[in-house]
């Protein structure tokens, strides 16, 4: 009984989550910088690896990290949410998610975990805590005129689905809550291929606590983007659909209830 309780308190709550294809060219400092500031002491690392061609999956290996790899290539989408099963069925309390491609620093990881310990004066805590690139002290981000216009529309059909402004409706950096990322481990509860701006107007109408928090970001130095070429015009035509569809499904039909 004594050695189940010392298991029991060194059990890590926090697992990071960092979808990969095709990233041996920033992998490897990803995980460097998560374990030269210290993280590994108080969060376990679990690289989902989406059938990358590459060395990918070896340079994790060799690092000695955690991976999970796909036989086949099923979308980022489906790489978290086997990240949502493993963390449901080891028991974790938190997940944040991150790029692999070097662009989420580091130094946002704690302060989303320390957000998503945080109770407001009613007990509450955030259910889905999002790092912003656009709110009041977050570093200023280059980006492109058409995803000005996109990331423009994406806040304004959530705005007028929920009534809350979100300002970085597609950052893939992410915090959840056990009852946030058990509910995305279900069936059907969760994009398999772009979960963004979809994802958070689906969240805060069915009742989770959905908050944006200033984060520090950085471009693409190396690799490709799974937005590049003609992908971004797609992107933003499915995302708008699922989005009105996600809003159709919920508010219309009903089809979902908010999970206790």
């Amino acid at each position: 009984m004594e050695e189940a309780e010392v298991i029991k308190k060194r059990q890590k709550e926090l697992l990071i989550i960092i979808p990969a294809y095709n990233e041996e060219k920033n992998i490897g400092d990803t995980l460097d910088g998560l374990a030269a500031a210290g993280i590994l002491d108080w969060a376990d690392i679990l690289v989902m690896n989406d059938a990358s061609r590459d060395r990918t999956e070896e340079i994790v290996k060799q690092k000695g990290f955690p991976v999970v790899t796909h036989v086949y290539n099923l979308g980022y989408g489906s790489g978290l949410q086997v990240g949502y099963k493993y963390a449901v069925r080891k028991g974790y309390e938190y997940v944040i998610q991150m790029d692999a491609d070097g662009q989420h620093a580091v130094s946002n990881v704690k302060k989303i975990y320390d957000r998503l310990c945080t109770r407001d004066g009613e007990g509450n805590a955030p259910d889905i805590v999002l790092g912003s690139r656009f709110v009041k002290g977050s570093e200023t981000y280059p980006i492109s005129l058409v995803k000005k216009i996109a990331y423009c529309f994406f806040r304004l059909l959530i705005r007028i689905g929920t009534g809350q402004w979100i300002m970085d409706p597609t950052t893939g950096l992410q915090g959840l809550s056990r009852r946030a990322f058990s509910y995305y481990s279900r069936y059907s509860n969760f994009d398999d291929q772009y979960p963004d701006a979809n994802m958070i107007m689906q969240m805060l109408l069915l009742g989770y606590r959905v908050e944006e928090m200033p984060a520090l970001m950085f471009t693409r130095h190396e690799g490709v983007s799974m937005h590049h070429g003609l992908k971004p015009v797609v992107y933003m035509f499915r995302m708008m659909y699922s989005i009105i569809a996600v809003w159709l499904r919920i508010r219309l039909f009903h089809v979902e209830g908010k999970q206790k």
